[in-house]
């Protein structure tokens, strides 16, 4: 009764879903994607569905099309929960453990993984497309295998594997553009190549907080043992069908209530007595699927190697290209000193060419001053004699000359200039 009870409200979902399906995507035998139907997938349509794409265990994908609160009831997610899912909004990428979905936002891939199924958002970005193939290829090639990874890890995992991945290559691109460009803005200082390595860097600093928020949240799960053990969706599962179908009271009270229904008496204390056990029934079903949730989460909190072990390869993955991206900011910001210190050393040298011509013009201008001087309308016995005003200006001249020389050895003194 329980496996009809569970099977009625996920047929019920598949077939509400159908009926207001509008468009498919099939897979051609070459893995290629055709999208059949109208509309813009990832956009609200009228009544609030969107598009979604189902992928179950076999590795069978289909598109439908879903409001949020069918999706709500069906994943037992509040509504908070789906906003992280929006394309309209922009959140940070994040991964979150619910009683029977885990919600998963990262990059473009925005998706909740439930026991037997995924529901992606469905886009025509290339991470969303590839996630799909993917994955439904590697669910149609181990179907007859073995694997250790319950169903929700193995999606989960691709999710992190296509992210990382995706980060990864967007890094090697990076450093391919950027490199070039500081090297030439340390041979040549342009306001051409200053542009370019500013746009850069500002690319650098966006990817590095997407990177970090990544990093950041796989360090936070493995450091939550609880977020960990909510995420064992399909041990939590046979543990509530294993408690359900092994509770004695509801088998009681369910030969109890199939004698009183054979009764032949249309009124009788019995239909009283048999309408108390179903009340009491219900409040046992709705303990019994609590206890049995948390317990499950119990037994899992237990033995959680096997998603710690997952989440730690891709932390490793994803702070190895943390730690390309800060190598890539500390040799921007070295080009940027050693410009600055070019700079500087072009400053110090242009001020020092402005010391030797400012003491030139000193000693020129006592020159003047003495010309200027004997250039008055004055009486004086030196204009009498042309030889004795030339003895002035030999004077004047080698003052000058030795004031002159005079600076040079203080600068030097001071090491002013390097003479």
């Amino acid at each position: 009764m329980a496996e009809s009870r569970a099977s009625a409200p996920r047929s019920s979902f598949v077939e509400s879903a159908s009926s207001r399906n509008s468009s498919r995507l099939n897979l051609d035998g070459r893995g290629g994607v055709n999208f059949q139907g109208t509309g813009f997938p990832g956009l609200k349509k009228r009544g609030g569905s969107r598009s979604w794409i189902k992928i179950d265990q076999s590795g069978n994908s289909k598109i439908l099309e879903l409001d949020k609160y069918t999706v709500m009831r069906h994943c037992s997610l509040p509504a908070r929960d789906l906003r992280l899912l929006d394309p309209l909004f922009i959140y940070p990428s994040t991964i979150l453990g619910r009683e029977k979905a885990i919600v998963v936002s990262l990059e473009q891939i925005r998706c909740i993984i439930t026991a037997d199924e995924v529901i992606l958002m469905n886009s025509l970005e290339g991470c969303v497309v590839q996630y799909n193939l993917e994955l439904c290829k590697r669910l149609q090639t181990n179907k007859d295998q073995s694997d250790d990874l319950p169903f929700e890890f193995r999606a989960l995992e691709l999710a992190l594997e296509i992210t990382c991945m995706s980060l990864d290559s967007q890094v090697k691109e990076l450093e391919m553009e950027i490199y070039p460009v500081l090297d030439e803005l340390t041979s040549a200082v342009s306001t051409l190549n200053l542009e370019r390595a500013r746009k850069f860097k500002g690319h650098l600093l966006a990817l590095t907080q997407r990177v970090q928020k990544v990093c950041d949240e796989i360090e936070h799960l493995m450091d939550d043992d609880g977020d960990m053990a909510e995420m064992y969706l399909t041990e939590k599962k046979h543990r509530n069908e294993a408690y359900t179908d092994s509770d004695p009271y509801d088998q009681t009270n369910s030969l109890g209530g199939a004698n009183v229904g054979s009764k032949s008496a249309p009124v009788s204390p019995a239909d009283s007595i048999g309408g108390v056990h179903k009340l009491q029934r219900a409040f046992s079903n709705v303990s019994s699927s609590k206890h049995g949730s948390s317990m499950g989460s119990s037994i899992a909190g237990e033995n959680i190697d096997q998603l710690e072990m997952l989440l730690e390869a891709y932390f490793v993955f994803i702070d190895n290209t943390l730690n390309k991206l800060l190598s890539l900011k500390e040799y921007i910001d070295d080009t940027e000193d050693l410009i600055n210190i070019n700079l500087g050393n072009v400053q110090n040298q242009l001020i020092q060419y402005e010391l030797l011509l400012t003491s030139a013009t000193f000693v020129v201008t006592i020159f003047a001053v003495v010309t200027g001087v004997f250039g008055m309308n004055f009486e004086d016995s030196v204009f009498y004699n042309a030889s004795t005003f030339d003895w002035v200006l030999i004077i004047t001249g080698v003052s000058c000359g030795v004031l002159y020389a005079c600076f040079l050895i203080y600068f030097r003194h001071k090491k002013i200039l390097p003479l």
